[in-house]
């Protein structure tokens, strides 16, 4: 059976339009069960804007307590009044958490809900029906790209602004030699930075793709020793010591030219951050963490030191804790965001403990590889960094 809606978009809809299987039920206990158990905030409103039905979703999602929230408020009268379909947002109150179908409460607030409201009518009666969905999630990845778009248009205008007013002086100074040797070599630098932002920038995106090739098995200490040499030139410059505890024959599963990439990264960040004449140490040690082995690399400097509130931060795209210095240094503000995906891909984590003054020590946590020698003295996680 069929039913036919009006102009105004109001239907007069009899339970038998929806198909039942087993007719040895009763239908308004399967009709309940439905409304109880969906992932869809329900509501049903009179004419008189009384609720006459709502599920425990629709409650989760803050569309009512005692009465209907005043955002789903405005979208009921204007149904009842035009007889149309409305989709909305709705913004639930700051109280308002999410759950899960469980019962248990998730980590963050709801902070959008999308909605629809539609007039229904039965035996002259007429209800709005509102259903709602948490959107939380995709609004917070949509203000990820808009804050992504904006942060990279600035990464990029900065050297492509540099590059433009450094050729016009090479211009102005073409009969200068020097003058002329000078902007190239900052044309040159610049430039250099910005294609190292393009290529972490396809790398980062190649990561979060999950494009990863097959792992094999890598050895700790030769990455560890590559690593140094990477950024030996780095610490030079900078007059910093690089220095590193010695081999400890273990392996670890994975892509080492992605490993060695975070590794280096993350040993520039320590040189980047530390005064000159400092020393910026790594080690290697096995730990139990949960009860899985894994093999950490810590890179350890004595530098500036990161404050508690930008601790949760630093692996965010683009952040710096201190931006004159990236800037003095070419720094992207990409690299802990490429360490963070590198070990996540590889399964581990990146650890981080600092003091402000003190300096940092960063810990890139990967499984171990079962082939490779035990090691008597593992320790907790915890024992790390104490």
């Amino acid at each position: 059976m069929s039913t036919r809606s009006d102009e105004s978009g109001s239907e007069d809809t009899p339970l038998e339009d929806l198909v039942i299987v087993d007719d040895g039920r009763s239908r308004p206990d399967l009709l309940g069960l439905i409304v109880a158990h969906t992932t869809t905030g329900m509501v049903a409103v009179d004419e008189f804007h009384n609720v006459v039905l709502y599920n425990k979703r629709a409650v989760e999602l803050g569309m009512v307590r005692d009465t209907i929230a005043d955002g789903v408020a405005e979208a009921v009268t204007e149904v009842f009044v035009t007889g149309i379909d409305r989709h909305f947002d709705f913004v639930p109150p700051h109280s308002s958490l999410g759950f899960l179908s469980t019962g248990r409460t998730m980590p963050r607030q709801v902070e959008n809900v999308r909605c629809i409201a539609r007039l229904a009518s039965r035996d002259g009666e007429r209800y709005a029906l509102v259903f709602g969905d948490d959107d939380s999630t995709n609004q917070r990845v949509e203000a990820t790209r808009r804050d992504f778009a904006a942060n990279v248009s600035h990464e990029l205008k900065t050297p492509l602004g540099a590059i433009s007013l450094m050729a016009e002086a090479m211009l102005e100074s073409r009969d200068d030699p020097q003058a002329v040797e000078h902007f190239g070599r900052r044309v040159l630098k610049e430039a250099t930075r910005m294609g190292t932002l393009v290529n972490e920038l396809i790398g980062l995106s190649r990561l979060q793709e999950g494009r990863i090739p097959e792992f094999q098995a890598v050895d700790v200490d030769s990455l560890v020793e590559d690593a140094v040499a990477a950024a030996g030139v780095s610490a030079e410059v900078a007059e910093i010591e690089l220095v590193a505890d010695a081999a400890s024959g273990l392996q670890i599963q994975g892509d080492r030219t992605l490993l060695l990439t975070a590794l280096s990264n993350l040993l520039v960040n320590a040189i980047n951050h530390s005064p000159a004449g400092e020393v910026v140490s790594v080690s290697r040690k096995v730990v139990n963490l949960d009860d899985e082995e894994m093999v950490v690399i810590a890179v350890t400097d004595r530098g500036i030191g990161i404050a508690p509130a930008d601790q949760q931060r630093v692996f965010e795209r683009f952040f710096r804790v201190d931006k004159a210095r990236s800037r003095a240094t070419g720094g992207t503000g990409l690299g802990l965001a490429i360490v963070k995906h590198v070990a996540a891909s590889h399964g581990g984590h990146i650890g981080l403990w600092s003091r402000p003054g003190t300096g940092s020590t960063f810990s890139l946590y990967i499984p171990i590889d079962p082939a490779s020698p035990s090691d008597d003295g593992s320790t907790n996680a915890e024992e790390l960094t104490s």
